[in-house]
């Protein structure tokens, strides 16, 4: 593919703007794009970084106001007065408490975004010890449930064995 503007060269960059949601792709040789000083990062001065990723999400992905659900929809955080609108236009949260009063409109955007909405990378070694209890312990207790749904009895019991042993140690390493 040739530079879009000198026509000569092929092209080896790609610029992509993204201004109002209308996004704008040009193809330029590397000299054309040195001309155009389009490796020099240009915001206007009262733009800042959380803007930006708003407007990242917006345009990648629909908006993060897409998946409406009605409880959330008016939600107001009572921990930082953050709401739902608030959250959508500048695409973050204010506090912790937010996570929990906006989760139903956050799941979806999280399911959407990364495939899941639990956490599945590094960990810091000093908390990993209890990050991995905790998730055995929940694994044992999905298990538990279907055993005491097919009526395993004993397999349950065991299960509830091990889900308070794991409890014991997460309790004993929490102190």
């Amino acid at each position: 593919m040739l530079c879009e503007k000198c026509q000569q060269r092929a092209a080896t960059v790609l610029i992509t703007k993204i201004v109002n949601g209308h996004k704008t792709e040009t193809r330029l040789c590397e000299v054309c794009a040195q001309q155009e000083n389009a490796f020099a990062v240009h915001l206007e001065p009262k733009m800042v970084l959380h803007n930006i990723f708003a407007d990242l999400f917006n345009s990648a992905y629909g908006g993060l106001d897409q998946p409406k659900v009605s409880s959330a929809y008016g939600a107001k955080c009572p921990g930082c007065a953050f709401t739902d609108a608030h959250f959508a236009k500048i695409g973050k949260l204010g506090c912790d408490k937010c996570y929990h009063t906006f989760e139903e409109k956050i799941d979806p955007l999280l399911r959407r975004i990364h495939g899941t909405n639990k956490h599945t990378g590094k960990v810091p070694f000093r908390t990993g010890g209890t990050l991995k209890i905790r998730k055995g312990i929940d694994s044992l207790k999905l298990e538990l449930q279907q055993a005491v749904k097919h009526e395993e009895y004993e397999k349950a019991a065991e299960l509830r064995d091990k889900i308070r042993e794991l409890e014991k140690k997460l309790h004993e390493g929490e102190k």
